[in-house]
């Protein structure tokens, strides 16, 4: 298996930093305790991203950096994408002392690590042939923050948004310039998605006495895009008998459902028809 590459914006103390590239295992065997990466000098860097069709891929909020690392690894060997595509697995700080309650705090390193992520392609990318963002949970904020602020004519090839714990009207308000920039826009979304039904309503609520920078809305994640929905490729509603939650898009878990929303992404990725789930 060829080396993984990592977009890093971790710095010292939970703090966002401006993002450097990792390349290695993620997820290396016990008795291992943390990625077996090294830095990718910056010298290296346009002739590994010139011509290629990148994917961008982000966790959401309430994961470890050895943890999001180890997940995105899993995702990347299940891709398994060959040249010209490339994979870079984003980890960025969203991960606060206290699990969930500190979610109405994380929109800020979200979207901070977003505009980071932006300067990242302005500067590094424009010799790619194109770019494409896949996100899970508040990871959303992230990437439609970074497809905001490209630069023109860049536009994001695709934009698929997993679980998305952001106001389900954020592609028609908030982030209607990300939108705009996007060539194919995704969502899933699940209403067995207990995270997104019983904790994002009062964690938004907080959120928004925090950054008052959007309405308050039920999660993309959860209910969707509102109608009439232009310009997301349908389908995105995950059926309620598949019992879909909010740790099913990723791995590891218990089960093989994260496959079933990596070969939607995949599909995205390469322009075929939508179907879920993806066989």
């Amino acid at each position: 298996m060829p080396d993984t590459y990592f977009l890093n914006f971790r710095g010292p103390g939970g703090a966002v930093c401006d993002p450097y590239l990792l390349k290695g295992d993620g997820a290396p065997p016990p008795p291992a305790t943390a990625p077996a990466v090294s830095v990718v000098q910056w010298s290296e860097v346009p002739a590994l991203v010139g011509g290629k069709t990148i994917l961008f891929y982000t966790h959401g909020f309430n994961v470890s950096y050895q943890g999001g690392a180890e997940s995105l690894e899993l995702v990347a060997r299940y891709l398994d994408l060959a040249a010209p595509y490339l994979f870079i697995g984003m980890l960025w700080p969203g991960d606060g002392g206290v699990p969930f309650v500190d979610y109405p705090w994380e929109g800020g390193p979200a979207m901070d690590s977003g505009r980071r992520l932006a300067t990242f392609c302005n500067t590094w990318c424009a010799a790619a042939q194109s770019l494409s963002f896949a996100s899970h949970s508040l990871g959303a904020r992230m990437v439609l923050q970074a497809v905001a602020g490209l630069a023109a004519p860049r536009r994001a090839s695709v934009l698929c948004l997993m679980a998305g714990a952001i106001n389900r009207d954020c592609l028609v308000t908030e982030y209607a310039s990300a939108a705009a920039k996007s060539e194919r826009i995704a969502v899933l979304a699940s209403h067995e998605d207990a995270v997104l039904k019983l904790a994002f309503p009062p964690g938004d609520a907080v959120a928004d006495q925090i950054y008052h920078d959007h309405t308050l809305q039920a999660a993309l994640g959860y209910d969707g895009p509102p109608p009439p929905a232009a310009g997301v490729t349908a389908p995105w509603q995950i059926a309620d008998r598949e019992d879909f939650g909010h740790l099913d898009y990723m791995p590891p878990n218990n089960n093989n459902k994260w496959q079933w929303a990596v070969d939607f992404v995949r599909r995205n990725f390469y322009g075929q028809p939508l179907i879920w789930p993806a066989p």
